[in-house]
């Protein structure tokens, strides 16, 4: 069975190096994941970005060799020697900056959690089926197209479940459509405990773009229709400021999260960040009642 498996791993491997490429050579986002990364401490902020491109051509060089028949050897071995300095670097960055973000395979601000580590082992694995292929991809998608497409399937899903960056795509599409199809809501609805919506709003994207701005815990919240709106403080630019975020109450809906930071004396909005929601836009960007009432 090996003798078709291995020369599959080199596409597999080929096609996720791509895609870590293009985040880092072609993503307009690039210099933020960038900055985001443990690569700012570890080489400094404004060597950051470019040793962030130069890993993408890396990876995308070694991706192009992969694709590209015949299967050799020294091509495992090379993508398992990065499977391994990966490892490397992440247990750099949870040792030495625990805060910051993985930057794989999107932008989305992601902490490198276990998944991130069990993500780079398969990849390591996958390299090590590879060492022993004698043909290559295509004769195989040729000769054995249900098997290596059901195999090429079953690998990517393995990957993608080990990938949180990729969890908006997957995860929260079935969180959604567990509590459509449940319905745990009473049809005369009730009051949502105030840390059903501060789980909600950790696990919204908004969330992982600004949470690194936060000084304090949730000062005050209140609801308004349908939104709840929590309040913390955090440091914009070096200047105190309120962010306030608004999260559905009533529906699990991370990606209609937003939030925007209020200089408070002035009540001027900085910042103002969402993810597309496919809700109504709510009024909400109002002073707090506190503010309203002073």
């Amino acid at each position: 069975m090996i003798s078709w498996i291995a020369p599959l791993q080199p596409l597999l491997l080929g096609i996720v190096l791509l895609w870590s490429a293009r985040l880092k050579l072609l993503s307009p986002h690039a210099a933020a994941a960038a900055g985001r990364s443990a690569l700012a401490k570890l080489v400094g902020d404004t060597r950051a970005l470019p040793a962030y491109r130069l890993v993408g051509a890396g990876e995308a060089a070694l991706a192009l060799v992969l694709l590209a028949p015949p299967a050799l050897p020294a091509e495992a071995l090379a993508a398992a020697a990065l499977s391994l300095g990966f490892t490397g670097y992440l247990a750099y960055a949870r040792v030495a900056a625990p805060d910051s973000s993985c930057g794989c395979l999107s932008a989305t601000r992601t902490p490198v959690r276990w998944r991130s580590f069990a993500r780079t082992g398969a990849l390591l694995a996958a390299s090590m089926l590879a060492l022993p292929a004698a043909g290559s991809w295509f004769d195989v998608l040729r000769g054995r197209p249900l098997p290596a497409a059901a195999l090429l399937l079953a690998e990517t899903a393995l990957l993608v479940v080990l990938s949180p960056e990729l969890d908006r795509h997957w995860l929260d599409r079935l969180r959604q459509l567990k509590v459509q199809v449940t319905r745990p809501l009473p049809a005369g609805g009730f009051d949502v405990p105030l840390d059903s919506t501060v789980e909600q709003l950790h696990r919204s994207p908004v969330w992982r773009e600004t949470a690194a701005l936060l000084t304090s815990d949730l000062r005050e919240h209140w609801d308004d229709d349908d939104w709840r709106i929590l309040v913390f403080t955090a440091r914009h630019h070096g200047q105190e400021v309120a962010a306030v975020y608004a999260v559905p109450r009533l529906r699990y809906q991370p990606a209609a999260v937003r939030v925007v930071l209020v200089d408070e004396p002035t009540g001027q909005v900085l910042l103002t960040l969402e993810s597309p929601p496919d809700s109504p836009e709510p009024d909400w960007v109002l002073p707090s009642p506190a503010a309203a009432a002073a």
